[in-house]
């Protein structure tokens, strides 16, 4: 990462010291649901501090526990990993060290610091004390090394139900540190492991595996987020009883929290699971592939958690920060189209019925090198309906009345001069005409219009449906079930036209809509009928 932050201070040493030769950092994700944009910032921490010098990055899955996991995630959190630009130096699997930290547990158990215990979950919790009050030594603490060597291989070979055994590390049950009276090293669950199969039935628990996974990679900075700084005493623990000849050691830094935005793997599941947004790439979702679906970029994604800075404080920043770097990353790689999202018809009267002349507008008046496009005209063409009001307007108005005249994008003057209406009293279409001599590009200065409007010739107009989004949860209030709290106006689809500016137009390929906001075109759009997703306005709310 350019910016300097805590964590590579601290790497700046090590290396000059000599205390490591070569940075090596892991991702290490619990295959269990897709990754979000607040596990971006531990993604890029990871790579962009490993790369900054030189150094490498594993991905490794956190996959020790059975009951949650699916080769599904695993797929979808390669791709996004892939998606943001990193390649990890090499990807494992925590289970892939399952005989070793079996052994290591063997290991603990004959030298006397860890026992098997029969406790129940909710007994070993009433055991363990709170912050105030020490713990209880559990009645099978002082069971023999031969006892809990033969418990522990009787608990590997399935002879126990789940929950009837676990094995914990014999710590202290006194400690100030509530993570080490004697914590959980393993537990018993009899299901069949993604990778793993039916081979074991004995899991180990992630404060015991993470740490001897990490010494055996030679991780050298362990980063995580700040909610395990009070197990990093046990991540020590763990790395010297074990004995293990690498020492790793573990950093932790703040958690980034987007306004409005949804930070919970289990609520995405939720809304998943019931059928309240349309999947995990849903455009509305924060996880990676809901940001990629909707049109954002890799590089918006990255710049914007830079910008957020690395801390051991937990932050919160304002979601529209992320459109704001969209915005910077593409204007001025984007064609600028014409579209019309909720269309009204003119009619202009005085110009030839059936003929259709063509306009040259430029691509993107900031950047010539994309180049220019030619613009359908004609009798018939769509404007906003917001774009026209009966009314005589007031002076701030810059749009088409009746009796007022407007430029049209690339084109003409017109002036509106009727309205004709449909059977419910709703606007059919508005008559106009224009001034030939106002065409673009003539030089025509004798008269200034009430301001300019985008427009799409109606007979050569493509169909398209536009997605607009906004917040997914709305309700602030967090006692009702996540499913209670969605937006009913999170997703608005409008239908309406685009100019006809080429044949096929390829998934997530981005336009700026003049006049409206940034667009990518979404995976279900197809050459017959478009779809659109609104990545975001064109300016941001943002003071």
């Amino acid at each position: 990462m350019e910016e300097s932050n805590f964590i590579k201070t601290i790497m700046e040493k090590d290396l000059a010291s000599g205390k490591v030769k070569e940075i090596v950092t892991r991702f290490p994700p619990e295959p269990n649901a897709y990754l979000h944009i607040g596990h971006a910032r531990a993604i890029i921490t990871d790579f962009e501090l490993a790369e900054s010098f030189g150094g490498k990055t594993n991905l490794r899955f956190d996959d020790t526990n059975p009951a949650k996991e699916d080769s599904e995630f695993v797929d979808a959190i390669i791709k996004d990993i892939e998606w943001l630009g990193y390649h990890p130096a090499k990807v494992l699997f925590g289970s892939d060290y399952f005989d070793e930290t079996y052994n290591l547990a063997i290991k603990l158990i004959k030298k006397g610091l860890a026992y098997v215990c029969d406790l129940s979950q909710e007994e070993i919790s009433k055991y363990r004390g709170d912050l105030v009050n020490p713990g209880i030594n559990s009645p099978y603490r002082d069971r023999t090394v031969e006892e809990n060597l033969k418990l522990f291989e009787e608990m590997r070979e399935g002879k126990y139900a789940d929950g009837e055994k676990v094995l914990r590390a014999k710590i202290d049950m006194a400690h100030p540190n509530i993570n080490m009276r004697d914590p959980v090293l393993y537990r018993i669950l009899h299901m069949h492991h993604h990778r793993q199969g039916d081979k074991w039935c004995i899991y180990p628990m992630y404060d015991f595996a993470h740490p001897i996974q990490d010494a055996l990679e030679g991780i050298t900075h362990s980063c995580c987020s700040l909610e395990y700084d009070n197990h990093r005493i046990l991540y020590d623990w763990v790395v010297e009883k074990c004995e293990m000849k690498h020492v790793p050691h573990q950093y932790e830094f703040g958690r980034l929290n987007i306004t409005n935005t949804i930070m919970s793997k289990r609520y995405l599941r939720e809304l998943v699971n019931s059928g309240k947004v349309i999947g995990y790439d849903d455009p509305r979702m924060p996880t990676l592939v809901g940001l990629k679906r909707r049109g954002y970029t890799a590089s918006s994604i990255k710049d914007f958690v830079k910008s957020t800075g690395l801390s051991r404080i937990n932050s919160t920043i304002d979601g529209e920060l992320l459109e704001q770097f969209l915005r910077e990353d593409i204007k001025l790689k984007v064609n600028r189209l014409m579209a019309v999202k909720d269309p009204l018809l003119v009619v202009i009267d005085n110009y030839e019925d059936g003929k259709i002349e063509y306009v040259t507008a430029e691509n993107n008046a900031e950047n010539e090198e994309l180049g220019t496009r030619q613009v359908a005209f004609g009798k018939n063409i769509y404007i906003e309906k917001e774009d026209f009001v009966l009314e005589k307007p007031n002076k701030h108005y810059k749009r088409l009345a009746l009796g007022i005249e407007v430029r049209l994008y690339h084109a003409y003057f017109i002036k509106a001069n009727s309205v004709e209406y449909n059977e419910d009293g709703s606007i059919k279409c508005v008559h106009a005409t224009y001034d030939v001599a106002t065409k673009s590009g003539s030089g025509f200065t004798d008269r200034k219009p009430n301001g300019t409007i985008q427009f799409v010739e109606a007979s050569t107009a493509r169909c398209a449906t536009f997605n607009l989004f906004d917040v997914l949860i709305n309700d602030p209030d967090e006692e009702k079930p996540i499913t209670e709290r969605v937006n009913k106006d999170s997703w608005i689809k409008m239908e309406g036209f685009i100019e006809n500016c080429k044949e096929h137009f390829d998934e997530l390929e981005r336009f700026q809509f003049i006049r409206d906001g940034y667009y990518a075109v979404d995976k279900d759009s197809t050459d017959e009928h478009l779809v659109f997703n609104r990545i975001c306005p064109l300016k941001s709310s943002i003071k």
